[in-house]
C-alpha cells in the first residue's frame, strides 16, 4: 500500500476528528504545497525604491505601513570570521523575512559584548554615521540585548534598535495561524517585553490609585502616590501572562488526550524535527501529500501538523511535522512552544532535517539538538536526513556522508531518495510486542484489517476455515485474537 495515500475515514476505529488534526487529508489532485496560504501571505507586497509613508497617520499606523530600512550589526565573540559572516546572513534573511529592507551590516571583534551599548563607544559612533549616510530607520543587533543595552544605543544612534529576539518573535507573529501558536507567541512577546517596559513623558504621571487622575488636581480623596502608567502596564501584561498559560495549559490537555488515543491503538509517531527552511514542511507534503505550506523564507510554517502514512506491510503510523529552530532560539520561544515541542519528546523516532545546501549544516545539526535536549527528545531513536540534495555541491555532501555515514540524502522537490527514506523510516518503527499465529473466520475481516493496521504481518494465508496469519501485534489486539490462536 503507498505511503502518500489519504488516509480512509470509514473504519470507526480511526476517528479523523478525535486522533488527527481537523484538516483534511489531501488528495494527488488537491494542492499540496499550501499555494492558497502562500497567496494570502504574498497578496500585499511591497515594492523597493517606492515611498509607502503617509502625511497623515498614526505612530501605530507608521509602524504597519513603512518598509524599515535596516542597519544589522554583530559581535564576534568566538570562532572563525566565517562563523560570524554566516550568523551575520542568517540575520539578514530573517530581516528579510520580516519584511526589512538590508542596509549595511557590520561585525565587530570583541571578547565580549560592552555592557553598556553591545558593541563599544567607537563602533557606536561608526554605526551612528552609517545610520545617518545609509538613511536607516531601524538597528538589528545580533544577539539579545539587555534593556539597558536597548536604551543607550538608541539614545546614541537616534533611530530604533531591535535585537535578534525581538526579530523573530516579530517573524512568529507574522505567521502564527492557530489559536494556539496565536497564543504561544503572545506569551513569548509579553515575557519579552515585561523587563523592558519604559516610560515617555507623561506615561510617568501618578494614576491615582490605579484608576485614573493625577497626583495632583485629581479631587479630594484620590491624591496619593497611586501607581505609575508603568506600574499599570506591568501589571496588566502579567495578568494576560496568566490568562495566555492557563490557555495554553488547556489546549495542551486536547493535544495529549489525541495522542493518548493513538498511543492506545499503539499507532507509531514520527516527529519531523530540524533547521528553519531545512524543508521540513516539504518532507511530509512528498511522503504523505498533506499540503502543508512551503515558502523558501524562514519560520515560514510554525503550527505542527499531523498526518497519517503506511508502512509497505500496511501499518499505521503519524508523521508530525513541528515549528523549525534556528541558533540562539530565544528562551520564550522554546518556553512557550513547549507543549508543542513536547510532540517531539513523546515520538517514537525523530526524523532530523538538515539542509545540505546551507554553508554550515554542521551549525545546524548543533543548535538542533541542543533545543531537543531542553524539551528530552535527544534520547529518542534518531534518523538523521540531509535534504536539498539536488542544490548541495558534491564537495559538501562528500564531506556529510564522512561525518553522517548513516544518514540518509535526500530531495523532497525532485522525489530523490524517498523511497529509501520511508524503507528507513519503517524499518525504525517499534515492532507490536506479541507474535501469534491465528486463523480468523472469514465473517471476521474487520480483524484482519485491524491486524493489518495495526500490526506486522509475517505471513497469510487461506483456509477452509478462515484467514491464516502469522502476525506481531499489540497486546490488547492479542486479546481479540485470542478465540483463534492456533499456535
Amino acid at each position: 500500500m503507498p505511503s502518500n495515500r489519504a488516509a480512509s475515514t470509514s473504519d470507526p476505529d480511526f476517528d479523523e476528528i478525535d486522533l488527527w488534526d481537523d484538516e483534511e487529508q489531501s488528495t494527488d489532485d488537491d494542492v499540496t504545497t499550501g499555494e492558497l496560504e502562500l497567496e494570502d501571505r504574498h497578496a500585499l507586497r511591497r515594492v523597493a525604491g517606492l515611498s509607502t509613508e503617509l502625511t497623515d497617520i498614526t505612530e501605530v499606523e507608521y509602524r504597519q505601513l513603512r518598509l524599515e530600512r535596516v542597519v544589522l550589526v554583530g559581535v564576534w565573540t568566538g570562532g572563525s570570521v566565517t562563523d560570524a559572516e554566516n550568523s551575520l546572513t542568517e540575520l539578514a534573511a530573517l530581516a528579510e523575512t520580516a519584511g526589512s529592507q538590508i542596509l549595511e551590516g557590520l561585525i565587530q571583534r570583541r571578547g565580549r559584548p560592552d555592557p553598556a551599548t553591545f558593541i563599544g563607544r567607537g563602533k557606536v559612533e561608526e554605526l551612528g554615521a552609517v545610520v545617518r549616510d545609509t538613511g536607516a530607520d531601524t538597528v538589528i543587533c545580533d544577539g539579545e540585548l539587555s534593556p539597558s543595552q536597548l536604551r543607550n544605543l538608541e539614545q546614541q544612534v537616534k533611530v530604533k534598535v531591535v535585537d535578534r529576539t525581538a526579530l523573530i518573535l516579530d517573524i512568529f507573529a507574522q505567521h502564527a495561524k492557530s489559536k494556539e501558536g496565536k497564543a504561544q507567541v503572545e506569551l513569548a512577546q509579553l515575557e519579552y517585553l515585561v523587563p523592558r517596559l519604559r516610560g515617555w513623558g507623561e506615561s510617568l504621571s501618578r494614576q491615582a490609585g490605579g484608576a485614573g487622575g493625577g497626583a495632583s488636581g485629581g479631587g479630594v480623596g484620590l491624591r496619593g502616590p497611586g501607581e505609575t502608567k508603568l506600574e499599570i502596564d506591568r501589571r496588566r501584561i502579567r495578568t494576560r501572562i496568566a490568562r495566555l498559560r492557563r490557555e495554553i495549559k488547556a489546549m495542551k490537555t486536547v493535544r495529549e488526550t489525541k495522542r493518548a488515543r493513538r498511543t492506545r491503538r499503539s499507532v507509531p509517531a514520527v516527529a519531523i524535527a530540524g533547521y528553519t527552511n531545512a524543508g521540513k514542511s516539504s518532507l511530509l507534503n512528498r511522503l504523505t501529500n498533506a499540503g502543508v505550506l512551503v515558502e523558501n523564507a524562514l519560520f515560514a510554517t510554525l503550527d505542527p501538523t499531523t498526518r497519517r502514512a503506511y508502512a509497505s506491510d500496511g501499518r499505521v503510523y503519524t508523521l508530525s511535522d513541528t515549528v523549525g529552530f534556528v541558533r540562539h532560539l530565544p528562551h520564550q520561544i522554546v518556553e512557550a512552544f513547549r507543549s508543542t515541542l513536547e510532540e517531539v519528546a513523546e515520538a517514537d523516532v525523530v526524523l532530523h532535517v538538515v539542509d545540505g545546501s546551507h554553508p554550515d549544516p554542521e551549525e545546524q545539526l548543533r543548535a538542533v539538538r541542543e533545543v531537543l535536549a531542553e524539551v528530552g527528545a535527544d534520547r529518542l531513536p534518531e534518523l538523521l536526513v540531509v535534504n536539498k540534495v539536488d542544490a548541495a555541491d558534491e564537495e559538501t555532501l562528500l564531506r556529510l556522508k564522512r561525518e553522517w555515514p548513516d544518514a540518509m540524502f535526500v530531495s523532497a522537490h525532485t522525489g530523490r531518495g524517498i523511497d529509501e527514506l520511508r524503507a528507513a523510516i519503517e524499518a525504525r518503527l517499534p515492532r507490536p510486542a506479541v507474535e501469534i499465529r491465528v486463523t480468523v473466520p472469514y465473517d471476521r475481516g474487520d480483524l484482519v484489517a485491524q491486524v493489518h493496521r495495526r500490526g506486522e504481518v509475517l505471513s497469510t494465508a487461506h483456509t477452509g476455515e478462515g484467514t491464516e496469519l502469522h502476525v506481531r501485534v499489540d497486546e490488547a489486539l492479542a486479546a481479540e485474537l485470542s478465540p483463534w490462536v492456533t499456535g
